[in-house]
């Protein structure tokens, strides 16, 4: 599955991908921001895209002028049971190199889309860490409503982390556009 924006194209990752995943991902301001440790090394950019980056609906994010992979976007499997289902939470990360140019809000409004019209999916929920204005700007941009506030455990940064959680549903993103 391929899906595509003005500026990107959203298309599964492949192990040619590692040496641009770990490009970012090694970035101390990229993963601890998203609850994971920065990438120690290439085989481990190369792991991840085997596993973690491997999974449905989960897609590199590729710069259309260069080709270059530039962040991750797509469906993470968590759900809630606050609003209507079936339901599935976004997740992204990009390259720090490509910051503040509206690329993630591209990206997630192309997933919007996507999860909604293709996957059939009646709540979309995204959130973001307390301190992560970055995430919070890209959730504020792409029209998501905020629900709750949560305190959990991150496992992989151990450490508890304040989370702000936000959804649209299907009918709420059908008036935004």
């Amino acid at each position: 599955m391929t899906l595509e924006t003005p500026r990107l194209i959203l298309r599964p990752f492949t192990p040619e991908d590692a040496a641009d995943l770990y490009e970012y991902a090694k970035d101390p301001r990229v993963g601890p921001a998203a609850a994971w440790p920065p990438h120690q090394s290439l085989e481990e950019s190369r792991e991840i895209i085997q596993t973690v980056f491997s999974a449905p609906n989960t897609f590199a994010v590729v710069d259309k002028p260069t080709g270059k992979v530039i962040g991750s976007a797509g469906f993470v499997g968590r759900h809630q049971t606050l609003l209507p289902g079936p339901d599935d939470e976004i997740g992204y990360a990009l390259n720090p190199a490509y910051w503040g140019r509206g690329l993630m809000p591209e990206a997630v409004e192309e997933l919007l889309r996507y999860g909604f019209e293709e996957l059939g999916l009646r709540t979309i929920w995204c959130g973001h860490y307390d301190f992560n204005d970055k995430s919070r700007r890209v959730v504020e941009k792409c029209g998501f409503l905020y629900r709750f506030t949560e305190k959990n455990w991150v496992e992989l940064m151990n450490e508890e982390r304040t989370e702000l959680h936000y959804a649209l549903t299907c009918e709420e993103w059908k008036r935004l556009r």
